[in-house]
């Protein structure tokens, strides 16, 4: 078998391979004073896209408590954590040796009671606390945006039944 032979084999199989599996939270606050709900994106450190808090299994971990670590070593942020996913989305994720993996991640809603003023990869991205429209019209994953309009709405529809006005941005 030539070299050109097992290499063109090669990369057939990294196609044919499953989606690699990541888990997310997406981190989210309503103020206190104007019911207005918020969400965190937060740069990539490689690309400077917007996006969620996200990272691969941890040994000993749940998917739920994935999600929660990574947020707190990417954007120092903490709470509370829904253990059943609201979602996945897929995206492509491009890796430091240049091989191009296509990843499927599920996210978490975290509703965030704090902030560490130093954690893990602090200064390495930038974090924005914007309206649920903003970050739909950030991200460029359509799965993601999806998911992030159908938060918004779920969150609009707690607050109407609880007698609450969680302000959307439209």
């Amino acid at each position: 078998m030539t070299l050109l032979t097992r290499l063109a084999s090669d990369v057939q199989l990294m196609f044919r391979r499953p989606p690699r599996q990541q888990y997310a939270a997406l981190c989210y606050r309503v103020k206190k004073k104007t019911g207005e709900l918020e969400l965190m994106l937060m740069t990539s450190r490689d690309t400077g896209r917007w996006v969620i808090p996200k990272g691969w299994p941890m040994p000993g971990k749940l998917s739920h408590e994935v999600a929660a670590q990574e947020a707190l070593e990417e954007a120092g942020v903490r709470g509370t954590i829904e253990a059943e996913p609201l979602g996945t989305f897929g995206y492509g994720k491009t890796m430091k040796n240049g091989v191009k993996l296509e990843c499927q991640v599920q996210v978490y809603a975290l509703e965030v009671t704090g902030q560490a003023k130093n954690f893990k990869e602090k200064g390495e991205r930038t974090l924005e606390w914007i309206s649920p429209t903003e970050a739909a019209t950030r991200v460029q994953e359509p799965g993601l945006r999806q998911m992030i309009d159908a938060f918004a709405r779920r969150m609009a529809d707690r607050a109407a039944r609880a007698g609450k006005d969680v302000q959307q941005e439209v």
